[in-house]
């Protein structure tokens, strides 16, 4: 790979000289790169025997979108968010909905350049405050989240992560003060699952969701439902479980609904039937607030009092309406709903 200019390195962080390598620990991949070379995620490239990030404030898109589209259900629920992207993933998921940017490298983007300053300015002019970094992975982004993240916190302005949790701890320490919100996406409960469809690994992404919780990070899990590949009743059960021993019963969890795309167009759409089950197994584990995404107009996306059963907020599609929610509680019963107004 071609480097344009020095204009385009920033020295990444998380990494030490092996030999003639940059070894990489920013997440569990641990590449060893040779000189000239670029990790599994393509934006981190030995250059002159340092490590150097490609993407530093390189953004590949920016746009308002609504805080459900996270999904965040429990975080400022019906505000709008400043998302950024760049390009480049650690993990090759078979399924990604975002492969043309997840899997592209730096060269096939004319990437727009934007300081973390400019992240909190663009934020407030778009009437936001909260800002979100998604699309692609933001752990491979990190040199960049973390200015910009520091930067925001001095506006007042929350800040975001829609991530598949495969970070190492040390740079997630780092970031967890200055990140209010994580939604972690746990593709699966099988190590099976990852090493065939994501070319990775669950535990440090379990490992990610616990610690993050634990340094007082709002999380939100989604779990994509893949038909014959993570739909197993055994597996939901173990996962939901999961969620309520290492986490707590009320981090909720949005079940969605799979839909062919990228490399997996042979596999069909999960049936209704397959996510009623995700919704009534997580209930029968205890969670109290189950979600099911990418249906449509069904009543999973609701949120309810796990105490009295009131309607509290009601969504459709993006359209967010609260009705019976003071200061995070059920205005009813005032059972504490695990909502960050």
């Amino acid at each position: 790979m071609s480097i344009s200019g020095t204009d385009e390195l920033h020295e990444a962080r998380f990494w030490k000289k092996e030999g003639d390598r940059a070894a990489c620990y920013l997440c569990p991949q641990h590449c060893k790169i040779a000189e000239g070379k670029v990790g599994i995620c393509g934006v981190r490239q030995n250059v002159g025997g340092k490590l150097f990030s490609l993407i530093y404030g390189r953004a590949s898109a920016v746009h308002v979108d609504p805080m459900e589209k996270k999904p965040l259900f429990h975080f400022k629920p019906g505000q709008p968010i400043l998302s950024l992207g760049s390009v480049g993933c650690n993990l090759r998921c078979l399924h990604c909905q975002n492969f043309d940017i997840s899997q592209a490298r730096v060269k096939d983007f004319d990437l727009s350049h934007v300081s973390p300053e400019e992240v909190s300015h663009m934020t407030l002019a778009n009437s936001c405050h909260a800002v979100a970094f998604t699309y692609n992975e933001p752990t491979i982004w990190h040199e960049f989240t973390f200015d910009a993240c520091k930067v925001a916190k001095e506006h007042d302005i929350a800040t975001v992560y829609v991530t598949n949790g495969f970070m190492e701890e040390e740079p997630l320490r780092e970031i967890a003060p200055f990140l209010d919100a994580m939604n972690i996406d746990v593709k699966g409960f099988k190590e099976g699952f990852y090493h065939e469809v994501c070319k990775a690994r669950l535990e440090p992404v379990l490992k990610t969701s616990a610690l993050a919780y634990r340094l007082g990070v709002h999380i939100e899990l989604t779990y994509l439902i893949i038909p014959k590949k993570n739909d197993s009743e055994e597996e939901m059960r173990d996962f939901c479980k999961w969620v309520s021993s290492d986490l707590s019963s009320k981090v909720p969890v949005h079940f969605t609904r799979f839909h062919p795309d990228y490399m997996m167009n042979d596999v069909p759409a999960t049936p209704l039937k397959t996510m009623q089950l995700a919704h009534r197994i997580a209930t029968e584990e205890g969670l109290m607030f189950p979600y099911l995404g990418n249906i449509g107009g069904d009543d999973g996306e609701n949120t309810y009092c796990p105490k009295c059963n009131t309607l509290v907020i009601r969504r459709y599609g993006f359209a967010v309406e609260t009705l019976a929610l003071k200061e995070g509680r059920c205005a009813k019963c005032g059972q504490e709903l695990n909502i960050v107004p």
